[in-house]
């Protein structure tokens, strides 16, 4: 049985749902906030949360550049709403200090569907992900701007990019995690396991 171990970044953010949904799309599911931690995973999910606060402990907890470093050698990875931007190679408008891990070629605004109290829930279909549309949570969600030539987009919503896939690395604006829908879950867990084969072959 090919059981991919993925991470979820720890340092912040909703990352109890993530470990949840992971482990119902049928991955072996872990914390990750050390370098050591993150060496022992095929796959890493970087939860929503406040992109400052998290890339500025990720550079705390000595694990942004190993981060980057398993991100630019193909490791899967997944960002959900504050993970989105900070797998942005790009964004526009960031804060003081805001660091990315980068990964995916796009220019990503943050809190674009506005603020806090803005928050919705919208039917997203998005692409690879079969059955109904999913449920997307969008809390201060950011959107994409922009995708370079590289990158595939998977879904919008109101006439601007929600989701988006660069080889291993995908990204949603919004949190399928607060759902109880795994689907795009199972999608990273698929992607994990097809890159955990390749590398055996």
């Amino acid at each position: 049985m090919n059981t991919p171990v993925i991470g979820v970044l720890a340092l912040q953010g909703d990352v109890r749902e993530h470990l949840v949904a992971l482990a119902a799309a049928d991955a072996v599911a872990r914390p990750v906030r050390r370098p050591e931690e993150l060496a022992e995973v095929d796959g890493l999910v970087l939860p929503g949360g406040e992109s400052t606060t998290i890339s500025k402990l990720a550079v705390l907890f000595g694990v942004m550049e190993p981060l980057r470093a398993r991100v630019r050698g193909g490791m899967p990875v997944y960002g959900t709403c504050a993970g989105m931007i900070m797998l942005a190679d790009k964004i526009l408008d960031p804060r003081s200090g805001q660091e990315t891990i980068g990964g995916i070629d796009m220019i990503v605004r943050r809190n674009a569907f506005g603020r806090q109290n803005e928050s919705f829930e919208a039917a997203v279909d998005v692409r690879g992900v079969e059955g109904d549309p999913v449920e997307g949570v969008f809390i201060r969600a950011p959107w994409v701007e922009s995708v370079g030539a590289e990158t595939e987009v998977l879904a919008e919503h109101g006439g601007h990019i929600v989701a988006v896939r660069q080889g291993n690395a995908l990204a949603t604006s919004f949190h399928p995690e607060l759902t109880g829908d795994h689907r795009v879950h199972s999608l990273f867990v698929d992607m994990v396991r097809a890159s955990r084969t390749a590398e055996s072959l």
